[in-house]
């Protein structure tokens, strides 16, 4: 028993005075309250609160520094997606533009490309460029057949722009219309990102 409490008293030594396990617990306070004034999560609370009446607060102390450290060293990173297209993929993006936004603004060809990229990247469509825009009902060059005719050198430019920084000229946009001239009023309801000229861009 002595040995024990001498074991005992040194691992708690090593404890506080690592300013790791270190956060103070006021007389009065409550166990979840003391959590929280230490900003542990609901999942942490519950992977470090008792469920035996017999666990003192120096093993709640070492199980919360033990948890927030876990938690914090292994919190995964956003990292962004950059997408490189073959020269046909750009050819064909550059079609698509030149047929949607030909009397636009250069930055408005830009949007339009970036639209594009944007659901290559979303799980709502394909994962490819022509696939995007050879999806059905997607776009009206596809069905008219504006998009075999050839790109122009603005709208080529304007899609190797969106495939640099200028990629957040139109973050989130899924989709864009002429409000003056679409048929389908279905895209009013969303959320407008921008208005270039004369087309407004969705999310």
């Amino acid at each position: 028993m002595r040995n024990l409490t001498i074991v005992f008293l040194l691992f708690a030594s090593l404890l506080f005075a690592s300013p790791a396990f270190a956060f103070p617990i006021k007389q009065g306070d409550t166990l979840s309250n003391s959590l929280r004034v230490h900003k542990l999560n609901q999942n942490e609370m519950e992977a470090i609160t008792p469920h035996n009446d017999e666990l003192d607060l120096l093993s709640i102390r070492v199980k919360a520094a033990t948890t927030k450290q876990h938690t914090t060293s292994e919190s995964p990173k956003k990292e962004s997606v950059k997408i490189h297209l073959s020269n046909n993929e750009i050819d064909l993006l550059a079609r698509l533009v030149r047929a949607e936004a030909q009397t636009e603004p250069y930055k408005g060809k830009i949007a339009v490309a970036c639209v594009v990229l944007n659901r290559v990247e979303s799980k709502k469509f394909p994962d490819t460029i022509k696939e995007v825009i050879y999806a059905p009902g997607q776009f009206q060059p596809v069905s008219n057949g504006e998009i075999n005719k050839p790109a122009d050198k603005e709208s080529i430019r304007a899609v190797k722009a969106a495939l640099s920084e200028k990629r957040q000229m139109a973050p989130g946009a899924l989709f864009f219309y002429n409000p003056a001239i679409a048929t389908s009023r279905w895209l009013d309801s969303r959320k407008t990102t921008m208005i270039i000229g004369r087309h407004v861009f969705k999310k």
